[in-house]
């Protein structure tokens, strides 16, 4: 039987298109237009910050759609690096992955969750309560059954989709009729370069999920045909729906009302139906965050679980008749501890900076191993759309480095860890 037939390969188009949306549909599209609003000071320049985001992560996902389609195996940026660089290389990247690329953005994902959904109860926002049961959910969901957990999946991102979709139909017929926040007058002055690109930064982080199904690519049905559609398709719409919201997020309220504020889709709906919108698009939002966190809860395990097949990691967390409920542990564990130690603000720019890099070299390697063998490689746009996508993420990584050193310390920091983790584990007599 052919690795592509598999019985293995259980996750058909819509299943692999639904973990890209469900991946990147999370916690940086309802709260970082507040924070990017009070540091580029208008409007236009937040939604030209969210267009050019979502133009690179396109090019990723057209990148990766490459890779993808030389190496159709699951194991995302650790698989990739250790094939066309290094296994160092590759270790590193999942290790990335275990600290920055989920077990980090779930955290993140549990205190959007908190901020939005605590006031509904009247409780603190501030709390770690209600984010540390919705982590906790996550791993009931996928701790156990894989098929199961992938069904309820896709259910939820349907009924995702279907409420962010009304609640912008709803939202630009009421702007529509009271106009009042887009006829504000917008602040004037130089453009802001420096943090322009920083807010690129947490914007990539919104964008992050574009690679999803690079993760679980070994269990995608038809992978040459299926991942390219995935990663691209599910790109183009998550950016456009970002585009939309946030328009509509941007010009609901008062800038002043907005600016800083974590969430800022909560404000955008009390100001554009009241009380009762508001209650509902906070609930809305949790649904968001919970799918969100449910599919990083699916795909970061396999990644870890590879690396203990290839005897980088404890054999502990191997993947057992198909189940990954040990590695599945492992991220809850950490998640809950990152979460009672951080604050949502600082992981956003830590999150974005170090899966940057981790996604940039890859690209770069992709693009060394092409000159190798040119004609196992069929890369869309080649070589302009890659090197513009590193370009765009190097640049705007080196900018937060001027700007937040101490979020990108912990990236580099997070990197460097890796090392002798690497050279421990080849001791092994079973590496």
């Amino acid at each position: 039987m052919s690795e592509e037939s598999s019985p293995r390969r259980l996750l058909g188009p819509w299943s692999a298109s639904a973990v890209v949306v469900a991946s990147m549909i999370g916690v940086g599209l309802f709260t970082t237009s507040g924070y990017a609003l009070a540091d580029l000071g208008t409007r236009p320049r937040v939604l030209m910050a969210w267009a050019v985001g979502g133009v690179v992560a396109c090019f990723g996902a057209l990148s990766y759609a490459a890779i993808a389609k030389r190496f159709p195996e699951s194991g995302g940026e650790y698989h990739y690096l250790a094939k066309m660089l290094h296994p160092l290389a590759g270790f590193l990247a999942g290790w990335i992955s275990l600290l920055a690329g989920f077990t980090a953005p779930m955290a993140a994902a549990a205190l959007g969750l908190q901020a939005y959904l605590a006031p509904i109860f009247g409780w603190s926002s501030e709390g770690r309560g209600l984010a540390t049961a919705a982590i906790l959910l996550a791993f009931a969901q996928h701790g156990f059954q894989v098929r199961t957990g992938v069904r309820l999946q896709n259910a939820i991102v349907g009924l995702k989709l279907l409420g962010l979709f009304g609640f912008l139909a709803y939202g630009a017929n009421a702007l529509e009729v009271n106009a009042t926040g887009i006829a504000v007058s917008e602040p004037s002055g130089a453009f802001p370069v420096t943090a322009f690109a920083v807010s690129l930064v947490w914007i990539s982080f919104a964008y992050s999920g574009w690679n999803a199904t690079v993760y679980i690519a070994g269990e995608v049905r038809d992978p040459k045909r299926n991942l390219q559609r995935s990663l691209l398709g599910g790109c183009i719409l998550v950016t456009l729906l970002y585009l939309a919201l946030n328009t509509l997020f941007l010009y609901a309220a008062p800038i002043d009302a907005i600016a800083g504020q974590a969430d800022v889709a909560a404000i955008a709906a009390e100001h554009l139906g009241g009380s009762v919108l508001q209650t509902l698009v906070r609930l809305l939002i949790a649904l968001a965050l919970l799918t969100s966190m449910s599919a990083m809860m699916m795909i970061g395990p396999r990644v870890y679980a590879r690396m203990a097949d290839d005897g980088l990691f404890p054999a502990y967390f191997q993947a057992r008749s198909g189940n990954f409920r040990h590695a599945i542990f492992l991220q809850t564990v950490l998640a809950l501890c990152v979460l009672w130690w951080s604050q949502l603000a600082n992981l956003l720019g830590y999150i974005g900076f170090t899966l940057g890099l981790s996604t940039a070299t890859t690209v770069v390697a992709m693009l060394l191993h092409r000159r190798k063998e040119v004609s196992a490689w069929e890369v869309t746009g080649y070589p302009w759309i890659p090197l513009l996508f590193v370009f765009s993420v190097l640049g705007s990584s080196t900018f937060l480095v001027l700007r937040s050193p101490t979020e990108a310390m912990w990236g580099l920091l997070t990197v460097v860890s890796g090392i002798p983790i690497y050279l421990l584990m080849k001791r092994r007599p079973s590496a």
